[in-house]
């Protein structure tokens, strides 16, 4: 007996068009879809719309009716519904001046403020000047900001320095909740990390895109993702930003937290001040406390509404607290 035939929506790679065709079979399907879209049936194929699968005979059974699909043409390749989204950038890119000038048109109907809204929107994106790095490339970005900053890089590098600077001075103005008997030696941990940090510029090349060690918070061009609230992986509005882009963007990303998840307040500090004084001749890792309060072993780039201001119910690894073993820079 016959098999019956199954719906699926086919389209070609280069056209969001999409057709009803039913087949019973991957062989039939493709006859039907080259001979639909008017392509030769050697070296085509198909493959899932939504990641760029390439199908086969098996696969194609196990396919639910009315998947989307898309039929690539001999050289043609697919890589998931991203495509799309390059196709419609490289579009504006294309016309991008058309689109402009005449969003610009449309802002002139001053009696349909929600449409100016998305129109200005509009305009921000299509104006953004994300490659420029100097003050003279992109001189709006720099609005606001000390003559001092020649690029864009360097004032977020400082950007990132100021806000690594008052997590030190937060650490350093506890030492009058230490207990007397331990505050040399909290001071003395204060001073090797403050030394750390000068070394290592204050930790600026987190947000600095020409900076290898960016990498671990944004793409080369400077686009940063919410990386999600403590106690999630990831962040559930897929929040996005590249304050590179334009004088909007670089205002909006200094709402943006580098959140403790171990916290800095409840946690962390706490927990030194107390291995301080309880040390009982045994020395502190005060690297490990460092890692925690400074750097992004545990700290996560957080946008402003995924920043929960409620206890994380985290603590130190009392494993880490003390160090193991002869070492430097011992604290008496």
């Amino acid at each position: 007996m016959a098999e019956p035939l199954r719906p699926f929506r086919l389209r070609g790679c280069g056209s969001p068009q999409k057709f009803g065709v039913a087949a019973a079979s991957l062989r039939g399907l493709l006859r039907k879809g080259c001979r639909l879209l008017q392509l030769p049936l050697a070296g085509s194929r198909l493959c899932l719309y939504e990641d760029g699968t390439e199908l086969t005979e098996s696969f194609f059974r196990a396919l639910p009716p009315h998947t989307e699909l898309v039929l690539l043409g001999p050289g043609e390749t697919w890589r998931g519904c991203a495509s799309d989204i390059e196709r419609l950038l490289a579009a504006f890119c294309a016309e991008g001046r058309a689109v402009a000038a005449a969003a610009r048109r449309l802002l002139s109907d001053g009696q349909a403020p929600r449409r100016q809204k998305l129109l200005v929107d509009l305009l921000h994106n299509l104006t953004e000047n994300i490659l420029a790095e100097r003050r003279d490339e992109d001189q709006r970005w720099f609005e606001g900001l000390e003559s001092r900053f020649k690029n864009k890089s360097s004032y977020m590098r400082y950007s990132c320095e100021s806000r690594i600077r008052s997590y030190m001075k937060e650490v350093s103005n506890f030492t009058s909740n230490v207990h007397p008997a331990a505050r040399d030696a909290y001071k003395e941990i204060i001073a090797l990390m403050s030394d750390k940090l000068k070394s290592v510029k204050y930790n600026g090349c987190y947000f600095d895109r020409r900076e290898e060690e960016a990498a671990r918070l944004c793409t080369a061009e400077g686009w940063f993702s919410c990386q999600g609230p403590f106690d999630r992986d990831d962040c559930p509005s897929k929040h996005s930003i590249n304050p590179y882009s334009n004088r909007e963007s670089r205002i909006l990303f200094s709402t943006w937290n580098l959140d403790h998840i171990i916290e800095k307040k409840r946690a962390v500090v706490p927990e030194l001040a107390e291995a301080v004084k309880t040390r009982d001749g045994r020395e502190v890792n005060w690297e490990y406390f460092y890692q925690l309060l400074f750097t992004v072993d545990n700290l996560k780039l957080v946008h402003i509404a995924c920043h929960k201001k409620t206890n994380h119910n985290l603590s130190c690894d009392k494993s880490k607290i003390y160090r193991k073993g002869k070492q430097n820079h011992k604290i008496s």
